[in-house]
């Protein structure tokens, strides 16, 4: 749960009610059109590539994906939608952040702050919760023929000589951590080395994951699926280990 909930939460949608595949593409489209303030051109603009390829990950129409880019570029009216990070604190005392992505603050700080207080959390204060995370890049490598053992350690020194902080080995693949800057970088070795990039996002990592107590896990858990369902809401991260 420490995070990456964007993309977990697409793996579970790609299949659900017409609902939760509407709730979804409106919080793709909003990221993407947040990410194309800084220019259309995919190239160039990193958020803006990864914005469209969690979209395409979900299925998300082409027509709505490029309305998306228009919109947040300036060239279709609308509303304005900025990003916002709130921190708040879950049951046991669980570190929140929460990334939303909103046409008004007063809505959604009342939302979050509301349904924190209804699972035993609140709001917290400026620097109360940033301050245990590192925003770092995340990138994903599914497990695959081409991921040999071999070519693990290869692909970990390549990767590192690129800037990478952690290369993590999992049943599924791999993970990297990387600073944000170097995410094309990383990309292109992980591409180099005919394999395929799974995800690739900038994530809140905490600097020390903690435990939850079994009777508190069932209760944190109801609070993200409440929050992930509310429209504002574009991410959540949290410092439980996983």
């Amino acid at each position: 749960m420490s995070g990456h909930s964007k993309w977990a939460q697409i793996k579970r949608q790609k299949g659900a009610a017409d609902a939760k595949r509407s709730n979804l593409f409106s919080k793709l489209s909003k990221s993407i059109s947040v990410a194309a303030r800084q220019g259309k051109d995919l190239s160039s603009n990193m958020r803006l590539k990864m914005a469209v390829e969690m979209a395409k990950s979900a299925n998300m129409p082409h027509d709505n994906i490029e309305r998306a880019i228009k919109r947040g570029a300036g060239e279709l009216e609308g509303q304005i939608i900025e990003e916002v990070v709130y921190e708040g604190f879950g049951p046991g005392g669980v570190a929140l952040v929460i990334r939303a992505l909103t046409d008004n603050r007063n809505r959604t700080i009342g939302d979050l702050r509301s349904l924190l207080i209804k699972h035993g959390g609140h709001l917290g204060q400026a620097n109360s919760v940033l301050r245990l995370f590192d925003l770092t890049g995340v990138v994903r490598v599914d497990r695959s023929e081409s991921l040999t053992p071999h070519n693990v350690e290869a692909l970990e020194l390549a990767l590192i000589d690129a800037g990478a902080d952690d290369v993590q080995e999992g049943a599924d693949g791999l993970t990297v951590l990387a600073p944000p800057e170097t995410l094309s970088k990383i990309e292109e070795v992980i591409r180099s080395k005919n394999l395929t990039v799974a995800a690739s996002s900038i994530d809140y990592v905490p600097k020390t994951p903690v435990a939850v107590e079994p009777n508190q896990k069932t209760s944190l858990e109801t609070l993200l699926e409440e929050l992930n369902s509310l429209d504002d809401v574009d991410e959540i991260f949290t410092n439980v280990e996983n």
